[in-house]
């Protein structure tokens, strides 16, 4: 197989875990497994969006490509400019705009061809049977569409994220006119399978492309044992503060404020009085996402029990949620996003307080979990609410709780979300 997968260790992207226990997958089950991925320094110089930690978690049977790109999109530093752009900024600038639409409609397309030459000289080395491609970006998908048309291999398509709609908002994210359209339609009617993370983003595409409808399934994302292992009871150390625990990356789409205010409230509970709220992550995605954010946390926060703590590498996080007693589940955006957190949280055994909108599409997944707690609003007198409720039940937490929550959590291990999509990839590429 040949995986385009264009954020893979060490970017920390949060598309990153679904590619990365793809592949690793698919090499446990004897696929011989090449990944084509963005150059390292893209994801340290440029993004500066990188965790080192997690290239270590790579199956040593998985063998990484990465292609060159352009960087005329990142690069801001004027020594590095060619002799017209640095002459001519304005012309040079509105001339890649134009290419770019005429030809394809994203950034990242400055890494198709680079992508295209090495994926046809191994093919000619040692040709591929199956082409798998992970977006975004979708220059991986019409890299699936030309490597599939040329090469006479089949491809599926896997929508991490939606191309066509925002999934914060459900808005177009095209003008009508863009080619955008034209280009996804156009793999879509060639994919021999289209994967989408939850029901509600594959039902909007199945309306808008029903030709495709046929071959789309649901793939949700999971949560790996071998990091967090298996959830158990421990006893609480008496007299200790009860503490509340976030882990994610903290962006401009979160709910913060609703989630600072709800905290106030609760700890007017006796219950919570001296309760600490932990949040653990990056600030953003990207280097200049930090300041914003950091204004956003609350005034005299350590009073209020609020505690930033910085980001966690992967390969501890464990550890990070072992600390906690309950955890938050902050999300933004609604039914069109799943987010891959929510996997993790319900696998640590401990209550989950909901902050987010109602109709959240990882109440989906949520939904049956002992150990779930929810004001059914996204306002700060329900996420007290919810946070109370979680911090009794934590205080009260008894093993046939946590069997009951692991026993939910299994259905979402990655090999029980991913095996059955390996099974269909075997039967696609057997079938060649």
């Amino acid at each position: 197989m040949l995986y385009l997968a264009f954020f893979f260790p060490p970017t920390r992207a949060s598309g990153v875990y679904r590619a990365l226990a793809t592949a690793n997958l698919l090499a446990e089950r004897e696929w011989d497994v090449t990944v084509a991925t963005a150059p390292r320094e893209f994801f340290s110089d440029y993004l500066r969006s990188h965790d080192p930690s997690l290239e270590a978690r790579i199956h040593p049977a998985v063998a990484v490509e990465r292609p060159r790109m352009g960087y005329f999109r990142w690069e801001r530093d004027v020594r590095r400019f060619g002799l017209l752009r640095a002459h001519f900024p304005t012309l040079v600038s509105a001339a890649h705009g134009w290419a770019q639409r005429r030809v394809f409609p994203e950034h990242y397309a400055t890494w198709l061809p680079h992508l295209l030459a090495r994926a046809v000289r191994l093919h000619l080395a040692r040709p591929f049977d199956l082409v798998l491609a992970t977006g975004n970006p979708f220059a991986s998908f019409a890299g699936a569409w030309a490597l599939g048309r040329a090469l006479r291999v089949p491809y599926v398509l896997d929508y991490r994220d939606p191309w066509a709609f925002n999934p914060l908002t459900g808005e177009p994210g095209f003008d009508p006119g863009s080619g955008a359209w034209a280009w996804e339609r156009r793999v879509l009617r060639g994919a021999a399978e289209v994967v989408h993370v939850n029901e509600p983003i594959r039902r909007w595409y199945a309306e808008r492309y029903p030709f495709a409808a046929g071959r789309s399934r649901v793939v949700y994302n999971g949560w790996e044992p071998e990091i967090l292992g298996r959830p158990q009871w421990t006893e609480r150390t008496a007299g200790r503060p009860l503490r509340f625990g976030y882990i994610g990356t903290l962006t401009d789409q979160l709910p913060l404020e609703v989630l600072f205010d709800g905290w106030r409230l609760a700890r007017r509970d006796p219950a919570l009085a001296d309760a600490e709220l932990h949040l653990h992550g990056h600030l953003g995605f990207f280097a200049h996402s930090a300041r914003p954010l950091l204004e956003r946390m609350p005034e005299q926060g350590e009073r209020l029990g609020v505690h930033y703590r910085g980001p966690v590498a992967k390969a501890d996080v464990g550890a990070a949620y072992a600390e906690m007693d309950a955890v938050v589940f902050l999300a933004g955006g609604a039914r069109y996003v799943t987010s891959g957190k929510v996997f993790e949280y319900m696998a640590t055994g401990k209550p989950i307080v909901s902050v987010h909108r109602p109709d959240h599409a990882a109440v989906d997944v949520l939904r049956g979990h002992p150990l779930w707690f929810s004001g059914g609003r996204l306002d700060a007198e329900a996420v007290a609410g919810a946070f109370v409720a979680a911090g009794r039940a934590a205080l009260e937490l008894q093993p046939d709780q946590v069997e009951r929550a692991a026993k939910h959590a299994e259905r979402f291990t990655r090999e029980a979300t991913l095996a059955p999509f390996e099974e269909r990839l075997r039967r696609i590429a057997g079938g060649r």
